[in-house]
């Protein structure tokens, strides 16, 4: 392989990478110049001349010319006068001798292993050029287009066709996606793994939702509205509290649009995920009553040693607070930074029995399925309908009825006892 040939098919590779010109040439220069020092030792006393536009190589070999008894003829600079002479007659003692080196010269094997080098050196540049590009996007959205998918991932193109990965986990659901599809997702993380980064998209993430607000919400991305906080349950459900710095803005207006007509094109992107918009207080009771938004409460227990809010509400607002597959619940509790337990309206409290009380009649495990979805006590089990129990939970539905069973049975004795009794001498 001739120098011409060698340095064209490089320059070729290296555009397609979009690797600049004087990055080319300082690759092609430094590679170059690991080749003079494993053949010669040192590249001090060469110069190197490329022309990657021709396809030339010049390599120039300097040395001063000393007597053939000199001390320095073995310095790397210096050559005898007899050894100058086969290069040219006329030579003499202490002349400068700029020979000219071919790339034949290093031999065969040393050119290949140049070219496998150059090339190493561009796929390097490009993976660190990656890494570097997307280490500063994390939370960003890009647009891509899907190359692959798989059971566990789905392989995403960027327009500059690098390869990044949407894993399962990191993606919406409902979410199904087909070779060719656009796609729009946010920057997760860049993992490196063994020395080639890895750029992990989410779907799933608040970070989606929140830059899908200020693409959507111009006065979000003007800085006028702040979003305070965001919490998802990706495709089902999620919460954002937003806070206006501006009293004539309506920071809940803002976010949804005239007639829906901002908060429709996120919730479209997210495949109809529902969205509650709420106002942001530091009010903390006023706060967790929004989150818990549509469900109306009746009273509130705070304590906020144990981190715990007791709820009251009126039988028909139970099931509202506690959403389908207990979404509105969980998510209300992650947005205000404290564990909600609901119970039913305070009026009715002191007949109500906590479900642990049931421990000697119900297995465990049920009692947890219960709690999971925010049902701790027996009139909090019963104002919900059975078929909602055994949707939201794994528990099959001739247990619930056994659950139901007892919690009655346990009211309805208590109810027994209360009742006056008639004396004899009363009839």
């Amino acid at each position: 392989m001739n120098s011409n040939v060698l340095i064209e098919s490089f320059a070729e590779f290296a555009r397609s990478k979009n690797i600049d010109r004087p990055t080319m040439m300082s690759i092609l220069e430094d590679v170059f110049r690991t080749m003079i020092r494993k053949k010669y030792t040192t590249d001090e006393n060469f110069d190197v001349i490329i022309n990657v536009d021709q396809g030339d190589l010049e390599i120039w070999r300097n040395r001063e010319i000393v007597d053939d008894n000199s001390e320095d003829i073995w310095d790397f600079d210096k050559i005898p006068l007899s050894e100058a002479r086969k290069i040219e007659a006329d030579f003499e003692v202490g002349e400068e001798v700029a020979e000219d080196v071919k790339l034949e010269d290093f031999g065969r094997r040393a050119v290949l292993m140049a070219r496998q080098t150059l090339i190493q050196r561009v796929k390097d540049l490009e993976r660190d050029n990656l890494y570097q590009q997307y280490k500063d996007m994390v939370g960003e959205i890009i647009t891509g287009e899907v190359y692959q998918v798989w059971s566990r991932e789905a392989l995403i193109l960027d327009k500059e066709e690098n390869e990044l990965v949407l894993p399962k986990a990191e993606q919406i659901p409902k979410d199904r996606y087909r070779k060719g599809d656009p796609i729009r997702a946010v920057v997760h993380r860049v993992d490196v793994l063994n020395g080639t980064p890895k750029i992990i998209l989410s779907r799933a993430a608040p970070a989606f939702l929140e830059r899908l607000f200020e693409l959507e919400v111009p006065e979000i991305y003007d800085g006028l509205i702040t979003i305070k906080n965001i919490v998802r349950e990706p495709g089902e459900r999620a919460k954002v509290a937003v806070e206006s710095y501006d009293d004539r803005i309506d920071p809940v207006g803002a976010c949804v649009g005239m007639k829906g007509s901002r908060i429709h094109a996120v919730v479209r992107e997210l495949e109809n995920e529902n969205i509650d918009v709420i106002n942001y207080t530091d009010n903390l009771e006023l706060y967790i009553a929004r989150a818990l938004s549509p469900a109306k409460l009746t009273s509130m227990k705070i304590n906020e040693q144990t981190g715990r809010v007791s709820v009251f509400l009126k039988p028909d607002q139970v099931s509202l607070a506690i959403g389908r597959g207990g979404a509105n619940i969980k998510l209300a509790s992650r947005l205000v930074g404290m564990e909600i337990d609901v119970f039913r309206d305070a009026g009715d409290f002191e007949e109500d029995i906590a479900l642990d009380e049931f421990r000697d009649e119900i297995e465990d495990w049920i009692l947890d399925e219960f709690k999971k979805i925010g049902l701790d006590t027996g009139r909090a089990v019963l104002a919900v309908s059975k078929e909602d129990i055994v949707r939201r939970t794994e528990l099959e539905e001739e247990t619930v009825q056994d659950v139901f069973r007892i919690i009655r049975q346990e009211f309805e004795a208590d109810e027994e006892q209360t009742e006056p009794t008639i004396s004899d001498d009363a009839q």
